[in-house]
């Protein structure tokens, strides 16, 4: 086959008909506006797609009595009585024998706790004193035995009537006889003891007249606990904000998730220099057997009664973390870098915060102040710690 002649192929350039037109240049303008439009659009997917930066709270609880405390003080629980006319024990009291302007003189009994359980121990130390002095004489007439037969035996040993070994018997029963009545004298001292141990804590429920005197005030009643309060220290700008009688409510470190009601007994009338404060002493009006002395404590003084249903924990929140969509009050929980939007039942407010009574739980976090356009499932950004 023959080779084509290529010299014969050219490219007609001149204007004939059908010939191919010459290309128009774009304008720089519209390169520039499709690149702009091109630029907006990628920043809008992303914006869309970006985290939307909020802020996060904390959901906590409070209890009711913060929206009416007019004042803190911290303090300890100590004996309600620790004068000398208190006893040492604590219990009921079970007979009160003055009353005031009742006239009294020193060592005269005026009040005794109630006191059987320490009546039946000393009982019976009185008892083992018994039994000890017992096993005494039972041990000295063993030892007079065995002295009798001690110096028999030495006798008969002597003219060789009984053998070394029977000999031996007979001073070792006299040793141990004589060691018995180391142990029996020694088991006295120790029933003694316990007895003037149960005396003392008898004693110590019976409450004595410090002095000859006549009593201004009692403030206990048959039936009362003689057991505990707490001493607060109030500062002396604040005395006006507290009164004898005031309602109270008690934090006790010890048991942080109970709040115990309680009432302000007295103010002590004198002032420490060195603190400015004035001491205040607060009785529980219902004690609680793990209550103990010197336990640390808060002290809320309030403006009003707090019923006993009123004194446990509720779930609060800032209020700006409750919004309202779709005619519902909403929060957003925070869950894994998302948004998840609850509906939620608000109650009062306490203090600052708002009550929370459904749909979340104190610990969660949420968004505090959510935008309008934050939905459910909407990716976040929490603030860098």
């Amino acid at each position: 086959m023959a080779e084509a002649d290529l010299s014969k192929l050219r490219i007609d350039r001149s204007g004939t008909p059908g010939a191919l037109a010459p290309r128009r240049r774009v304008p720089s303008w519209v390169i520039g506006a499709v690149i702009i439009a091109a630029l907006v659009g990628a920043y809008l997917v992303r914006s869309l797609n970006a985290p939307l930066a909020v802020e996060p709270a904390t959901v906590s609880s409070a209890y009711p009595s913060v929206a009416f405390a007019q004042l803190n003080a911290t303090g300890y629980v100590v004996a309600q009585r620790k004068a000398a006319v208190a006893s040492k024990a604590t219990g009921r009291l079970e007979w009160l024998g003055v009353r005031e302007g009742s006239r009294v003189r020193q060592g005269e009994v005026i009040a005794r706790l109630e006191n059987r359980d320490v009546t039946a121990a000393l009982e019976q130390a009185a008892a083992s004193i018994k039994v000890a002095q017992a096993n005494l004489e039972q041990g000295e007439a063993e030892l007079n035995e065995a002295e009798r037969s001690l110096r028999r035996s030495r006798e008969l040993l002597a003219r060789n009537f009984v053998s070394q070994a029977a000999h031996d018997g007979a001073v070792a029963r006299h040793e141990k006889a004589s060691a018995g009545i180391s142990g029996f004298k020694a088991a006295i001292g120790v029933a003694q003891a316990n007895h003037r141990a149960a005396q003392i804590a008898i004693d110590q429920t019976l409450i004595r007249a410090p002095f000859d005197g006549v009593v201004l005030t009692k403030n206990a009643n048959v039936g009362d606990m003689s057991a505990l309060e707490v001493e607060a220290d109030v500062s002396e700008s604040n005395l006006g904000k507290v009164t004898p009688g005031q309602p109270c409510e008690i934090q006790l470190d010890a048991l942080p998730e109970v709040r115990f009601g309680g009432r302000l007994l007295r103010l002590v009338p004198t002032v420490d220099r060195t603190k400015a404060t004035v001491m205040a002493k607060i009785r529980f009006e219902k004690l609680d057997p793990r209550i103990l002395p010197e336990m640390s404590a808060k002290v809320a003084f309030l403006s009003q009664e707090m019923p006993e249903g009123e004194r446990s924990a509720r779930t609060v929140v800032q209020p700006p973390a409750v919004v309202q969509r779709d005619g519902k009050s909403v929060m957003f929980l925070i869950r894994d870098g998302k948004a998840v939007q609850v509906a939620v039942e608000t109650g009062a407010r306490i203090g600052e915060l708002l009550e929370i009574r459904s749909g979340v739980k104190p610990g969660d976090r949420v968004v505090l102040r959510p935008p309008d356009k934050l939905h459910d499932g909407a990716r976040i950004a929490l603030p860098a710690k």
